[in-house]
């Protein structure tokens, strides 16, 4: 099993509304990420816009080109891309770069 961390930047004026997105989920987004592999997904928030995100996947790879191929992903990164700060234009799934671990206490 991976163990994948990733950070992200919502942008300061958008908190709460990225928040709010968040308490409700699209039942169709919340499927299509556990038929694609991604288990135990949790996001952190900080004040200042820092996100960090986190999922235990047998494949990332793998699992990031499952939820390429399925409409809802699509639909879903277009209506997030305004709330996150990205210097290159990419979409938030495109800017998921995976942090080294260094460390893990199982």
């Amino acid at each position: 099993m991976q163990r994948v961390c990733f950070l992200l930047k919502v942008r300061a004026e958008r908190l709460d509304e990225y928040r709010e997105r968040h308490t409700a989920v699209w039942p169709e987004m919340l499927d299509a990420l556990r038929a694609t592999g991604w288990r135990n997904y949790s996001l952190f928030l900080r004040e200042d816009g820092l996100l960090v995100g986190y999922l235990e996947t047998e494949d990332f790879a793998a699992a990031r080109a499952g939820m390429e191929a399925t409409g809802v992903n699509a639909r879903w990164q277009a209506e997030m891309a305004p709330f996150f700060e990205s210097p290159d234009g990419a979409r938030p799934d495109e800017a998921m770069k995976p942090l080294a671990e260094v460390f893990h206490l199982a």
